[in-house]
């Protein structure tokens, strides 16, 4: 594991408990975002950038030069800010290269032209498992931590890893597998991959909606995780593990902003392109949708 230690600032998005992440190298001041939310209303249609306002005025405040844009997987709780934050700062939005699945899922589910590219060209850079990149002089890596989706990719940069959905807080335990694509046995090997990184790596979780006796916490780090988390921890085996995701997953409704969500996130953070009227419009299927009833 890496001495370096990232700064790491954190962000909380209230309306889908998303933690969005600032994360600079002191050094020489380059800088990425993971997962930066949006806000959309999903009862009028309006989209705005309010809530990633905070992230773009510490941006300026530090003087940082932002290099990437890191999305941990497509998600179905909110809307990307990628391209908001290319707009102002430049950068290169980036995913897990297996975009393309979940591409191809959904632009069956929404009807897609059939033009639609499902190569994941929407997308500035594809890493592939065990990538390795820079952030200025901090070594990163991309970890193909798969389960919760098929293109779930966790990140690990100097002393700090960012899992995305894939493990919460210890009292969380884990995220959902029940989506296209999704697969409890998998997230268990993802999950022991990341079990697998030494003790004090710092683990940065992409959600967090408290406990009976906390607040919103998003950092924990590999030990911790290893003897506490419910769903994860040491003593849990894969089958186990399995059977009580499979039973809690068939308790949940779908996630309410999955429809736009989706539809957005798989374009980078990008509407649809506009109708003659010059207004973008959303599907919703009918009856239609995976795990609808």
């Amino acid at each position: 594991m890496s001495s370096v230690k990232p700064d790491v600032t954190a962000f909380v998005h209230q309306t889908s408990s998303t933690i969005t992440y600032l994360v600079a190298d002191p050094a020489t001041g380059i800088a990425a975002v993971i997962d930066a939310a949006a806000d959309f209303d999903i009862a009028t249609g309006v989209l705005n950038y309010t809530s990633v306002e905070e992230v773009v005025s510490t941006i300026r405040a530090c003087k940082l030069k932002l290099a990437w844009i890191l999305e941990t997987h497509v998600h179905a709780d909110h809307v990307s800010a990628a391209q908001f934050l290319k707009d102002r700062f430049g950068g290169r939005v980036a995913i897990s290269s297996r975009i393309t699945d979940v591409q191809e899922t959904f632009a069956a589910v929404y009807c897609e032209d059939p033009d639609f590219p499902c190569d994941g060209s929407q997308f500035d850079h594809l890493f592939e498992p065990n990538e390795v990149f820079q952030i200025g002089s901090l070594q990163a890596r991309a970890i193909a931590t798969p389960g919760h989706t098929p293109a779930c990719m966790s990140y690990l940069v100097g002393d700090a890893v960012f899992v995305g959905d894939s493990i919460f807080m210890p009292d969380s335990g884990t995220a959902r597998c029940d989506f296209p694509g999704g697969s409890a046995e998998t997230l268990y090997r993802s999950a022991q991959l990341l079990l697998a990184l030494p003790e004090r790596t710092r683990m940065f979780v992409g959600h967090d909606y408290g406990g009976e006796d906390r607040g919103i916490s998003w950092e924990s780090s590999v030990g911790r995780q290893k003897e506490n988390n419910k769903h994860v921890r040491e003593t849990i085996g894969s089958d186990e593990f399995v059977v009580m995701r499979r039973d809690r997953d068939g308790e949940l409704g779908l996630p309410g902003m999955i429809i736009p969500a989706i539809q957005i996130n798989m374009r980078a953070g990008r509407l649809p392109d506009p109708a003659a009227n010059g207004v973008c419009y959303l599907k919703t299927p009918i009856n239609a949708f995976p795990g609808a009833s």
